[in-house]
Formats: C-alpha cells, structure tokens, sequence
C-alpha cells in the first residue's frame, strides 16, 4: 500500500511513519517542518520505500500529485501546542482549516481513503465525562485565541463529515486525547516533555494554572497501532473516534511523579495562565475519553501505563543531553 502521511515529521506523524515502513508499506511524508523536524526521520531517511517531500499542505498542486500517487491519506497536518496556538492565531486557524480543506477536496477528486486527525479539544468546557463522540461540546469566547484550536478542529470534523455524507468519501476522523512518548517536544506548550527536561537538569517545573486539572496520556506507540487498524477497518468509515486512554492524573501528581522518578530536586511553581502566557486563558478542567466505540471497532486496549510511557521519556530525554 502507497501510503501519504500529512504532517509525517512530526512527534506522532514520524512514529506512524516508522510502523507503516516496517509493515512493508511506501510511505511518502509531506512536511513544512515549521513544527516538525527531519531529525524525527533520521531512522528510516535511507528506507528505500520511503520519500520526504518539504512542502505545505496548502500548496494544492504538490498535494495533487501526492494524493494521486497514494492509496490512503493520513492527515496530520496542524498547528499544535496550546503556547503555539496562543502566540500564532492566524497561523494555527489558516493551517488547520484551509490546509485540511486542500487535503480533503483533492481526497474526495481522486477516490483516497483518509483518516483526519481531530482532537479532543473540541469537546471545549465541557465536564460530562468520560466524553462520548456525539455528546454537545462548549467553547469559551471568541476573544480568547485559545478556543480557535478547538473551533478549527471542529470545522475540520464537519468538512471530513460533508464530504463523506455528499461525497461519499471513505473518511475516517480520529479524536486524539494527550499522547505522549519520545519525540515529543516541549517547546509549543507540551507538559510532559517540558516537566521532564526540567527535572532531568534540576530545574523549576512550573506548573500553570492550580495545578489540579486533570489529563489522561496515551503513549504514542498505543496511539499508532490504533490508527493503523483504524485505517484498514471498513465498519470505522463515516464515523467519528475517541482514541486515548483512560487513566488520569492531574498536573499536580504529574510532577510529583517525575520529580521522583528521575530523582530530581527540581522545586515546583505555580504561575498563573496569565504570567504562563502573557494574557487571560480559559483551560479545560478535565478530558478523559469514552472508549466504547474504539473498543467495539478494533477492541483497543492501551499497552502502556503512564509510568511505563514516562519512563521511556525520561530514558530518551537522559540519552539526549
């Protein structure tokens, strides 16, 4: 299978890269590496089945030559971390929105297959969880930059939908929760990198906020293998899927744990969004996903425990510096 990877240099773009490449598969990643890095590559760089092209999604015609080529789109492509999201707003709602809208136009002309990648920020404020795929969602106002992630995502997700109902285009969209593991950065905002490099050299972990908000992190090799067996699931076409796991912690215990696991004497701060970001900032109390259609589609279980998955951070950090 002739597979296309939008956004394949990136954290868990270039995990999926190395899976399909070791499943026998042609892989051909898309990149502007304006988050992601060739370095993220390294390892399959001289793959003879595997071609990096460094171009932005919106650029429609590279894209049509890509997608004619491929079998199946995976689109990764976005804009991502919420210090990047507040810091470039014009950026995170042009690359989400008009680069998925290329994407999916080109896919549903040439008859591909794609999965989008959504997020579990579209389900905004709101507090009924663990959150279903069809239940309402609620976002804070407009003025505050940090919902446009959200919003842009979501637009995406009714795009994706339009094309399969009017279309008939075999999409899949895939609602990713926190995933985390080696690769990932910390400089857009990410918590757990950040949290570790600061333990790993005994420096302040701050932490935004009360430090109460509560997240559950997926490790990205779990997050991988679902969307492989997504893609090659027929009954997962047209509908919408939480993909994550449901073990949670808050930021609070989530430092204390790699304080103790790397035998840091890091000290914790507290600051508050608007010493964090520079202005006010609406965050999300806690996001913890219903697996109930998941598990009925390709009886996901996440492998990893969250201390397995930090452990392999904190080893991939050590070996770095």
């Amino acid at each position: 299978m002739n597979v296309l990877i939008t956004g394949g240099a990136g954290f868990i773009g270039s995990h999926l890269t190395e899976t399909m490449l070791a499943d026998g598969h042609h892989v051909v990643v898309v990149d502007d590496l304006s988050t992601g890095s060739a370095d993220n590559l390294a390892a399959v760089a001289d793959d003879p089945k595997f071609r990096f092209v460094q171009e932005s999604v919106r650029n429609e015609s590279t894209m049509a030559d890509l997608i004619a080529s491929c079998d199946v789109v995976v689109h990764l492509a976005a804009a991502v971390g919420v210090q990047l999201i507040v810091d470039r707003p014009v950026h995170t709602i042009e690359t989400n929105i008009h680069g998925s809208g290329v994407v999916l136009n080109l896919a549903s002309t040439l008859g591909r297959k794609i999965l989008v990648a959504s997020s579990s920020e579209v389900y905004g404020k709101g507090t009924n969880v663990p959150f279903c795929e069809d239940a309402d969602t609620t976002l804070g106002p407009t003025r505050l930059s940090r919902w446009s992630y959200a919003c842009s995502k979501m637009v995406d997700e009714f795009l994706a939908l339009a094309y399969h109902d009017q279309y008939a285009l075999p999409v899949i969209v895939c609602r990713l929760f926190n995933t985390i593991g080696p690769r990932q950065m910390g400089r857009y905002g990410m918590v757990v990198p950040r949290f570790v490099r600061r333990a790993l050299a005994g420096e302040e972990i701050e932490i935004y906020g009360t430090g109460r908000q509560s997240r559950c992190f997926c490790n990205v090799a779990d997050v991988v293998a679902a969307l492989v067996r997504l893609i090659d699931c027929p009954e997962a076409i047209g509908q919408v899927i939480n993909l994550g796991c449901q073990e949670s912690i808050t930021i609070e215990a989530l430092a204390d744990t790699i304080v103790a696991m790397t035998g840091s004497t890091s000290p914790k701060r507290h600051l508050s969004y608007e010493e964090a970001y520079g202005r006010p900032f609406d965050d999300m109390f806690v996001r913890i996903p219903d697996l109930t259609r998941i598990k009925s589609l390709i009886g996901f279980e996440p492998k990893y425990s969250l201390e397995q998955t930090l452990q392999q951070i904190i080893d991939y950090e050590s070996a770095r510096t």
